[in-house]
């Protein structure tokens, strides 16, 4: 029996203006584990949300005279509440998503991180210089450049990193001055919630942070087509990324659209000393991340002795119950998605794939899964699984390696081990991705790292610094001396 059995529902309100708003419409939120009932969920409407959006309308003014020592309060102010209530955010999180206990703890304390590296980098925003007389029409003056933060960001994020991710859109945008109109995954609202409460507890304005709850056609569209936001932010698929894209007009946007991110084992890798870590890229928060390793690419000389060392450590994660403290693999976020996923595993029988660990349910869990030999134009090797499957294919020369790795649409990351410098080299030079992770997977990811993809991975990238490059506008003052 799930430890989740027994939790009382509770009502959760929409936050406008540093209000708890109720709707017209709640809706049921699920254990996607254990199926049991959680919580309930305001639907806002189309007009609350323009609420929610002129609430931010009206408070950017008052975020972007606020000195950057206050800003930085704030969130330092977050880091330290979140600290304290990191046991209790980290089982929201197990809640709303299945994530198992280990990932979610793990989770927060990057979300602790994420804030922090917020908090230092609202200090350090700057312009630079020019050098005018550089020009014969520029003597006698002088220039500099100023980041001013862009107005109001709607910020869109998903199921998967359900507090992380939303701290990697809210931090930069508070860091940077600008306030924001968040809508969270309809699986993950009760972590925006409660992140949100924090940022109120923190002495941030009413008016700044405002969560909106509810579908994507009413509450993503309206952000999306509003002319009072000034950028959208969102982490999600590629459709609905490319559906945004089209739709925003002249907003600025960043998007962050996913993967099926490949790794390749050169010959000389030693195939002990890295198992645990593929294991934790293709498996871990069964495999729902946006650079979970899907493919893999081994040399020939190792490839049987991978193979057979990879599905038997795979073989021996645990799967169940994901407030367990050694649970490896839980629920998908939905039997939707392990419907989905547990077709693409058929459609390997019918080909020359071998299934050699998993594919298949357990107790409702769908099993680690490796499936070795697969074809390109197979679903699990071509598109993103978005779940615990992994394939491992050879290769016998790194050019042909790369070449495979690149024949996608996507690149976020990709990764190689490799004890040669000039295999290393090559690799970061012809990889088509947003970036390439030498010696490790490419799961790989720091909070103030630069991240983002080319291709159906994405535009714009995220990481504090970057992201609030991507939040603030460049002005040029010149003076004239003359």
């Amino acid at each position: 029996m799930s430890k989740l059995t027994g939790v009382q529902p509770t009502k959760k309100y929409l936050m406008i203006n540093g209000e708890k708003v109720e709707a017209n419409r709640y809706t049921s939120l699920y254990s996607p584990y254990s199926g049991e009932e959680i919580a309930q969920i305001a639907m806002a409407s189309k007009e609350q949300t323009e609420q929610a959006i002129e609430a931010a309308y009206e408070s950017r003014q008052l975020m972007a005279k606020m000195p950057a020592f206050k800003r930085a309060e704030i969130l330092e102010k977050v880091v330290s509440l979140l600290t304290e209530k990191a046991d209790e955010a980290a089982e929201i999180i197990t809640r709303e998503s299945s994530k198992p206990i280990m990932f979610s703890k793990a989770e927060v304390a990057r979300t602790i991180e994420t804030y922090k590296f917020s908090a230092e980098e609202a200090k350090r925003i700057h312009g630079e210089t020019i050098p005018f007389d550089a020009a014969s029409g520029g003597v006698g003056r002088i220039g500099y450049t100023l980041r001013e933060p862009i107005g109001v960001i709607g910020a869109i994020t998903p199921f998967n990193f359900p507090m992380n991710l939303v701290a990697h859109k809210v931090g930069p945008a508070i860091a940077a001055g600008n306030t924001v109109v968040l809508k969270p995954a309809s699986q993950t609202p009760l972590s925006a919630l409660f992140i949100a409460e924090l940022f109120e507890e923190a002495g941030l304005p009413p008016g700044v942070l405002n969560v909106v709850t509810g579908p994507g056609s009413v509450v993503g569209e309206e952000i999306v087509r509003n002319d009072l936001v000034s950028m959208v932010t969102f982490t999600g698929s590629p459709e609905v990324g490319i559906g945004i894209r089209n739709r925003a007009g002249l907003k600025k946007t960043t998007l962050e659209l996913g993967s099926n991110s490949a790794l390749i084992i050169d010959k000389d890798a030693e195939v002990d000393r890295i198992i645990d870590r593929c294991i934790m890229g293709a498996f871990s928060n069964q495999g729902q991340v946006c650079i979970s390793l899907q493919r893999i690419y081994a040399h020939e000389d190792l490839y049987e002795e991978f193979t057979e060392k990879f599905t038997r450590a795979a073989k021996q994660l645990k799967v169940g119950d994901p407030l367990e403290p050694d649970t490896y693999i839980s629920s998908l976020i939905s039997k939707g998605e392990a419907d989905r996923v547990l077709g693409w595993i058929e459609e390997t029988k019918s080909s020359s794939a071998e299934i050699t660990a998993g594919g298949s349910l357990r107790n409702g869990v769908l099993e680690p899964t490796i499936i070795t030999n697969a074809e390109h134009d197979l679903k699990v090797s071509c598109q993103e699984a978005f779940a615990p499957v992994v394939v491992v294919n050879k290769f016998n020369s790194i050019e042909k390696a790369i070449e495979q790795v690149n024949n996608s649409r996507f690149g976020l990351q990709a990764g190689i081990y490799t004890n040669n410098v000039k295999h290393a080299l090559y690799a970061s030079q012809e990889l088509h991705v947003g970036g390439v992770i030498i010696n490790d997977v490419p799961t790989y990811r720091v909070d103030q790292m630069p991240y983002g993809g080319v291709k159906e991975s994405g535009t714009g990238r995220e990481g504090i610094k970057y992201a609030i490059e991507e939040m603030t506008e460049m002005k040029l003052i010149v003076w004239n001396n003359n």
